[in-house]
């Protein structure tokens, strides 16, 4: 039986380069988004439309929708970037942006307990933006303080999960082109995409609970 990857945030970008990888090593894809792409349903075994990552009703309707489904591997992909500046800081973007991009993976995860058993492993799309101590430029508060939580919360799951076999990962993708930073990255979705999928591939207990880079660097916190 082919192994099975839920991508969230799935319909464009690393999500959907994500699923194409996954599709052509000969997965089961399950693609979770808000709005469907023409691009995903030409892809994914199965579309979820509908889900915000941020609101608990959506997420039960995607846990009822895959509801009997082992999942292989569980890709928290869907985020979100803005901009503050100290000075005119927006609060109400700065909260939407842990909404997403913290709690929405912590929220789909859980929800998705059930659904991943031994072996299993859950992918995080995190930032280096989130890494402390690789902060040299400022800036970018809400997009920093979400990822570096998203950190923390993988880490605590890596622990909580390693009882139960399943093996936990934060990987940053790289500056890639994407709608997110209108388009002006170093490297395509589909290198960023590659790159991740073989850093989930060496993923072991062992590692779990680490930060990486998708071009095998390891990560300062």
């Amino acid at each position: 039986m082919a192994s099975k990857v839920l991508v969230t945030g799935a319909n464009r970008g690393i999500g959907l380069a994500l699923a194409r990888h996954y599709k052509g090593e000969g997965w089961q894809v399950i693609g979770v988004c808000r709005t469907a792409s023409a691009e995903l349903a030409e892809v994914a075994d199965q579309v979820i439309e509908g889900i915000d990552v941020t609101q608990d009703e959506d997420v039960a309707s995607l846990a009822e929708a895959v509801r009997g489904q082992r999942l292989d591997l569980l890709i928290n992909n869907a985020g979100l970037l803005h901009d503050e500046s100290l000075g005119s800081l927006d609060f109400d973007t700065i909260r939407e942006q842990m909404e997403v991009n913290a709690y929405g993976p912590l929220r789909v995860t859980e929800a998705l307990l059930d659904n991943l058993g031994a072996g299993s492993k859950v992918a995080n799309v995190t930032s280096r933006m989130g890494s402390i101590a690789d902060n040299d430029s400022g800036g970018r508060y809400g997009y920093r303080a979400s990822k570096a939580a998203l950190n923390a919360f993988g880490k605590s799951l890596a622990i909580d999960l390693k009882p139960k076999g399943i093996a936990v990962a934060q990987l940053h993708p790289g500056y890639v082109q994407t709608r997110m930073v209108n388009f002006g990255g170093l490297i395509p979705p589909e290198e960023a995409a590659a790159g991740i999928a073989a850093r989930i591939a060496a993923l072991t207990l062992e590692t779990s609970g680490g930060f990486w880079h998708s071009n095998g660097e390891a990560l300062l916190w």
